[in-house]
């Protein structure tokens, strides 16, 4: 607890990053997508009520080791000095503004977060956009880059559009199947 401390409100958007990643790849292991987006999901309506993380005593107050922790930090420096190169800080500063714009970009951060949850991780891109959404929302919420932000709310929106194909697409084609059996089932008495 006490790293989390130190990091402040960031650590839950560098674990948002890190946790994202893994759904980069077009097509995720499903189920892993709910676990990983109910995390998330919590960090977000704890950004969004600006509260600590409740975690179980056993959790907030176990050790860890100071190599273990060093190697993990390490690890991270590497991908938060890749983020630091593409990022502009107080790029869009509307966009990163305190008040309203902290609150819809934390109700954005967990709408991504639902969309990450969907059922459909066996479906091509629809952990994708979710994730894409939560990694630029996350890093534009960090370095206050307005520009990512507004990738963010894009990619929520490619993923809205994407799941509501899925769903009509989906439904279309559970209608035309009734439809061909009722043709199927039809037929043979229409015969006698």
């Amino acid at each position: 607890m006490e790293i989390m401390e130190i990091i402040g409100p960031d650590s839950l958007l560098l674990l948002t990053v890190f946790l994202s990643l893994v759904f980069l790849v077009p097509v995720s292991i499903p189920g892993v997508s709910t676990v990983f987006g109910i995390g998330i999901l919590l960090s977000g309506v704890t950004l969004l009520f600006s509260r600590h993380i409740w975690l179980p005593q056993k959790i907030a107050n176990r050790q860890l080791s100071a190599e273990k922790l060093r190697e993990g930090f390490t690890r991270a420096l590497v991908w938060l000095h890749r983020l630091e190169k593409i990022s502009q800080p107080h790029c869009m500063n509307r966009l990163t503004a305190e008040g309203m714009m902290t609150v819809l970009n934390n109700l954005s951060f967990i709408f991504a977060a639902v969309l990450l949850i969907a059922p459909f991780g066996f479906i091509p891109f629809s952990n994708t956009l979710p994730a894409l959404a939560l990694i630029f929302l996350a890093v534009g919420m960090m370095q206050r880059d307005g520009r990512f932000i507004l990738y963010g709310n894009l990619s929520n929106l490619a993923a809205v559009i994407y799941f509501g194909f899925l769903i009509l697409g989906g439904g279309w084609s559970v209608a035309e199947f009734i439809k061909l059996v009722g043709q199927w089932g039809l037929q043979p008495q229409n015969l006698s």
